[in-house]
């Protein structure tokens, strides 16, 4: 093997034949994690991360598909007669220069869409999930006895742009691959305490959308506005217009969000350009409230463009939305008993739902029970301490990381636990 982790593997492989219980695997596979962390690969080009773990994989036994759906890959093992359980890891990394002064921190560059350097960082935990993924399926190899039926085991990439799950569907997971009687998922929490799975039955994350709005205007000397059409105007009357889809529009039970990231136009002070574009985020948990939300963007924008007499404005949908990441109550309720039976009541606990938006809905679409749990990952001690500083980092901060070994340890033993309750051994 031709790349920087053939070392990894073997450090991995040797300590295979260790102890099974959840904080022996933690502590010996934090090389593998680190060495995950230290070289990150952005949406549809986790090339070297779906190989390492494919072939992570395959050293326990399981039957590999890689590539698959691009970077994406598909283990599966047979246990004997019984149900089909799927287990989900997202392998993507994120556009952010990474500040945590780790050790191994992520010193991976490469180019932004607009041509200028950018740093790449595991600044949502993935990598703690795929480590998390590969200590559960070693877990469940070295105690088969335990078990009974099928483990599918997907690598799924492009979670962070939203393309993942459908990109495997569409490739055919369901019909090449056992079809799963249940799919699960771990993802890590900055506000949930290391030791602790917090669970949301019914709607957990949110739907995201993603919106671009141009607005056009007519140019014209900035001293002389009367013969121009001021785009300026007319996206800043939009900005706060568009709020009003919230505060006036919604029903007040109903949770959603609209949030503009950016605000482009112009290039000079004295010149009033010949448009503006915006970019929204929108946030929702129903189908009916994000079809009014984005009906309603488009009716707000062309409104504020007629009102100034100005030609009809461009707006775009991403492609990159998904749909609203919905818990199976049954399967949750069943879970936190299988939890709370592994690991204590006090460890596993309800969490409120997350405007944070996942494509692991797209599995439950397809008429799958899935749940997606949540991993707490920075323990009680640092927590407290951040807290008081008022510097405790959110998913996606460049200061964000897991205390590894503590959030791994809990994750195996629960997601190994979900299986084992999902999978009887002689379906009983």
């Amino acid at each position: 093997m031709k790349f920087a982790f053939t070392l990894l593997f073997f450090l991995v492989q040797i300590s295979a034949g260790a102890s099974t219980d959840s904080a022996t695997l933690a502590k010996e596979l934090l090389p593998f994690y680190q060495e995950l962390h230290s070289h990150p690969e952005l949406s549809l080009k986790e090339e070297k991360t779906g190989l390492l773990l494919a072939k992570s994989l395959e050293k326990e036994g399981l039957t590999v598909t890689y590539p698959f759906a691009g970077t994406g890959l598909v283990g599966v093992l047979r246990n004997g007669k019984g149900k089909t359980v799927l287990l989900r890891t997202d392998l993507d990394a994120l556009p952010i220069n990474e500040q945590t002064g780790l050790s191994f921190a992520s010193k991976v560059k490469t180019l932004s869409k607009n041509g200028s350097e950018v740093g790449v960082m595991h600044a949502c935990g993935h990598d703690i999930h795929i480590t998390n993924l590969l200590g559960t399926v070693r877990n469940l190899v070295k105690n088969k006895n335990r078990w009974q039926g099928t483990l599918v085991v997907i690598g799924q990439p492009a979670e962070e742009i939203g393309e993942g799950a459908e990109n495997l569907l569409a490739a055919g997971l369901l019909k090449k691959f056992p079809r799963p009687d249940y799919a699960i998922a771990f993802h890590v929490h900055s506000l949930l305490p290391a030791g602790k799975i917090g669970y949301v039955s019914g709607p957990a994350m949110a739907a995201a959308d993603s919106v671009t709005i141009t607005v056009k205007g007519k140019g014209g000397h900035g001293a002389i506005p009367h013969e121009s059409i001021d785009p300026v105007v007319i996206a800043s009357k939009l900005v706060l217009d568009i709020q009003t889809l919230i505060s006036r529009e919604r029903d007040p039970l109903e949770s959603s969000v609209i949030s503009v990231g950016t605000f482009q136009c112009g290039t000079k002070s004295n010149i009033i350009p010949d448009n503006c574009r915006l970019e929204l985020t929108v946030r929702s948990f129903t189908k009916t409230e994000r079809e009014r939300l984005l009906e309603g963007i488009r009716r707000k924008a062309e409104a504020q463009s007629l009102s100034a007499g100005a030609p009809k404005p461009l707006v775009e949908i991403s492609k990159e939305g998904t749909t609203a990441t919905v818990n199976n109550p049954q399967l949750v309720s069943q879970l936190v008993e299988v939890l709370q039976k592994s690991m204590g009541k006090e460890a596993v606990e309800p969490f409120p739902p997350s405007m944070a938006s996942e494509d692991f809905s797209h599995y439950g679409e397809q008429g799958i029970p899935a749940v997606m749990f949540f991993l707490g990952s920075i323990n009680e001690n640092r927590m407290k301490k951040l807290k008081s500083q008022k510097q405790l980092p959110s998913l996606h901060s460049p200061f964000y990381y897991p205390d590894a070994e503590e959030t791994l340890r809990t994750g195996i033993q629960a997601m190994t636990a979900i299986v084992e309750g999902l999978l009887p051994p002689n379906g009983i």
